[in-house]
């Protein structure tokens, strides 16, 4: 039961390239934005799709492989776990962010949107 603690999959397309960091000791991090449609019809019966934005963190093999390969509009499968951070912005105003950390992804179609 523990696999199912803290444990998101999205299917998405990249918004932006891979933002690739290059860290001590070698180790390699990636940055992306993956972008999730929903389309329902509203109460007057009309189509809407909505898009949510989700801020993706890729590490080591992880992150080379999506550095290497992956581009804006790519559609992607992520597992991965939820992460909350917070910082102080220069105004002095605490902001909260919430990440997803990627465990494993799979490139589903090379089709661009």
């Amino acid at each position: 039961m523990n696999t199912l603690r803290n444990r998101v999959q999205l299917i998405g397309n990249l918004g932006t390239a891979p933002e690739v960091k290059n860290l001590e000791g070698g180790k390699k991090m990636v940055r992306l934005v993956i972008a999730t449609n929903e389309t329902f019809k509203n109460q007057k019966g009309e189509k809407v799709t909505e898009t949510t934005w989700h801020n993706v963190t890729a590490w080591g093999s992880q992150a080379e492989f999506a550095a290497k390969y992956l581009e804006k509009g790519t559609e992607i499968a992520i597992d991965g776990k939820l992460k909350n951070n917070n910082y102080t912005d220069k105004d002095g105003v605490k902001r909260y962010v919430t990440n997803i950390v990627v465990n494993e992804f799979t490139m589903i179609g090379n089709k661009k949107v």
